[in-house]
């Protein structure tokens, strides 16, 4: 049979109150019988003594009769279910509430011995035989005039001791079951708050690993299993939405790599086949080198975000000047900006500001920003670039006043592929890849990125770096 934490609790209590029901038929009777025999002895023994000072002595001294002590003695011994003797000093019996004594005629005990008991308070047997069960004895010398005259004995019986024994034995019992009980109820407790959830929850991480992310637990208790069934939830949504992302994904790099090369084989074979003629065969191959250069860029870009997502941790990091590198980038876009009549305003807080990043992404972050600045701004306008420190942190936005991007595609920039229906018109060879890398970049420097965008006003982007601070 499979081990499970269920059966362990089980075996365990089996275990526990199999030593418990031994523990208090065994152990604890023993220790409550000999508690109970020594309480008994010595209330007998204290009892012997108060008749030997008093009865016994009485009787000694001449003021009492025998007849008038065996009465009292007789009513005594009744009372407390007990057998009171008076031996005189030979150890022969002249007195007995077990029994009519004749004091003329005493019943002599061989090997009668007062020494025998020595450290005890009281001896168990059957009183050399004078009884038909064992007995507990308790004795007390009887002295008058400075010797000792004869001996009081108490006897009572172990089975009458044991019977006051019950009560006590059957409360033992009774707390044992009791223990049973809350232990079962314990158990049934962790099978529904426990095994049963871990049940369930590993029945959850098998239809997970057959391929199964949109199965859901229960809500569980705010507690630890309540809390990882939640996180298996929340685990089995992310994986799902990463599963739905994939295929989104794959869908669109076929898409896009298809359509350019349906485009280029389609061309090639009407150039081979003759259907377009020569004198315009170099449009056709124009539009074929177009295409090369558009999969070239989607290939680069693809490589660059796969080289981001498995290098996020090992960043070159090493301090530059941010201003110099939007210098360096801005012209490199001088023959487009010319072309379109674009211009740059630079607004740096100072006139050098050394940050602490890695060059070549943050030079990649930079260039992605400008160029979709430039996509997307109209002839003959302004792109506003600015780098702004504050406190620990460099603050630079790139800001255009060109198509603007739609309210409610903001959210979705940053998705790979994702391109607005307005961009699809002006960027004809672009991969929706851009904006990907650049979120990419800034959250491996464990910076941020924020967009302000306004449909037909234009759209500013704003991201931080840490400033350098020499040691």
């Amino acid at each position: 049979m499979r081990s499970t934490i269920l059966n362990k609790f089980i075996f365990t209590y089996v275990i526990i109150m199999t030593l418990g029901f031994f523990g208090v038929a065994i152990i604890s009777y023993r220790m409550d019988y000999n508690k109970t025999i020594s309480l008994a002895a010595d209330d007998m023994y204290n009892q012997a003594v108060t008749i030997a000072d008093g009865y016994a002595s009485h009787y000694y001294s001449g003021t009492s009769a025998i007849d008038n002590l065996n009465m009292e003695l007789s009513t005594l011994a009744a009372y407390n279910d007990t057998v009171i003797m008076l031996l005189n000093n030979k150890g022969e019996i002249i007195l007995d509430t077990y029994q009519t004594v004749d004091p003329a005629n005493p019943i002599p005990i061989d090997d009668f011995d007062p020494a025998r008991t020595g450290n005890k308070k009281y001896l168990i047997s059957n009183f050399h035989d004078y009884f038909e069960e064992d007995y507990v004895t308790v004795m007390a010398p009887v002295s008058f005039n400075l010797a000792i005259r004869g001996y009081v004995l108490i006897h009572k019986s172990v089975s009458s001791i044991k019977n006051d024994l019950t009560p006590i034995f059957n409360t033992n019992y009774f707390t044992l079951v009791m223990c049973m009980v809350l232990s079962s109820i314990f158990i049934f407790m962790v099978y529904m708050e426990v095994h049963k959830p871990i049940n369930e929850i590993t029945h959850a991480v098998k239809e997970f690993g057959h391929g199964n992310l949109k199965y859901q637990l229960k809500e569980y208790n705010d507690d630890e299993i309540g809390r990882l069934a939640a996180s298996l939830n929340y685990m089995s949504g992310q994986l799902n939405e990463l599963e739905e992302s994939q295929k989104k994904f794959i869908a669109n790099v076929s898409h896009d790599f298809r359509s350019p090369l349906t485009s280029i084989k389609g061309y090639l074979e009407a150039i081979l086949d003759g259907t377009i003629p020569h004198e315009m065969q170099d449009k056709y191959l124009n539009i074929v080198i177009f295409e090369t250069e558009r999969l070239s860029k989607l290939t680069n870009n693809l490589l660059t975000l796969n080289n981001i997502d498995s290098k996020k941790n090992r960043l070159n990091m090493e301090p530059f000047d941010i201003n110099l590198v939007i210098k360096r980038i801005i012209e490199t876009f001088e023959g487009t900006c010319k072309s379109k009549e674009i211009k740059f305003d630079l607004t740096f807080s100072d006139k050098s500001i050394i940050v602490n990043a890695d060059l070549e992404k943050i030079s990649q972050v930079l260039y992605n920003l400008v160029d979709n600045a430039i996509k997307f701004s109209h002839h003959n306008s302004t792109i506003y670039i600015q780098v702004n420190e504050r406190g620990e942190k460099v603050f630079i936005s790139v800001k255009d006043t060109g198509i603007g991007i739609p309210k409610e595609s903001i959210s979705k920039i940053w998705e790979r592929f994702f391109k607005t229906d307005l961009s699809r018109g002006k960027d004809k060879k672009g991969t929706g890849l851009g904006l990907s890398i650049v979120k990419e970049i800034i959250n491996a420097h464990q910076e941020n990125i924020d967009v302000i965008s306004t449909e037909g006003v234009g759209t500013e982007f704003t991201f931080s770096l840490t400033k350098y601070v020499e040691k």
